[in-house]
């Protein structure tokens, strides 16, 4: 399928990432899939949630949102249903491969800023955010420093299903047309955190889901090694 891009069809979008983009963040990373530019920030907390405190269990947590002028039209600040959603999502997956016990009594917030939007905004913020987290845990004292902290690692893309034919890492203009559209959250091992499919108007097959979960995969693989890069020797041993 010749895409508008000029991509094939199990073709990322040029993808940068640039770590220690801000001084002041405990890690900070600033993530760029084709025009898509997000920044993400890391900040570390002595402290916990109440429900946590006296567990000694950490807590990893993370905000999204749009700045105003990351979309061709003003987006307002305010935080609405697909925002809460996202920065949900967002949590959920750093905490799945992260050992909390292994944090202890300590919270870190990945901030994840759309600084300029087309598609895969919360897909680029996983991925980004992962990289951020890894730099900000480095910076701080663990209970137990031979203790892995990370479980696996993680990275998110989306795939879809654009006239007729599926495709990776979806553009605006290609989500806007999409049939079928799906974000896929897994970590570097091959194994799913999150799959979030929607059909469009539209349904779709077994087989489809087939290929657009290979499809994902083959996504993710290569998002690791990107990730890999960026971090050099800081890249975690997992558990």
């Amino acid at each position: 399928m010749a895409r508008h891009d000029g991509r094939t069809a199990a073709q990322l979008r040029p993808l940068k990432i640039k770590r220690r983009y801000t001084k002041n963040a405990a890690g900070s990373v600033l993530i760029q899939a084709g025009t898509t530019t997000v920044l993400c920030t890391a900040s570390v907390e002595s402290s916990v949630p109440p429900w946590l405190k006296g567990s000694e269990k950490g807590w990893v947590t993370a905000e999204y949102n749009m700045l105003p002028g990351s979309t061709p039209t003003r987006k307002s600040r305010k935080v609405d249903g697909r925002t809460t959603e996202i920065q949900r999502l967002i949590g959920r997956s750093l905490r799945a491969v992260v050992d909390l016990e292994a944090l202890g009594e300590q919270m870190i917030t990945v901030d994840c800023d759309v600084l300029d939007a087309d598609g895969g905004t919360r897909t680029a913020s996983i991925t980004g955010a992962f990289v951020a987290l890894v730099d900000a845990i480095n910076t701080i004292e663990l209970p137990d420093p031979k203790r892995s902290i990370f479980k696996d690692s993680l990275a998110a893309i989306s795939v879809g299903i654009v006239n007729g034919s599926p495709v990776l890492d979806l553009d605006y203009v290609e989500d806007f047309a999409a049939t079928v559209d799906m974000n896929v959250v897994m970590t570097g091992s091959g194994k799913f955190i999150e799959i979030q499919g929607t059909g469009e108007e539209a349904t779709f097959s077994e087989d489809e889901l087939g290929k657009l979960l290979k499809l994902a995969k083959s996504g993710i693989k290569e998002l690791t090694e990107h990730q890999k890069k960026a971090l050099g020797k800081k890249w975690p041993q997992v558990a």
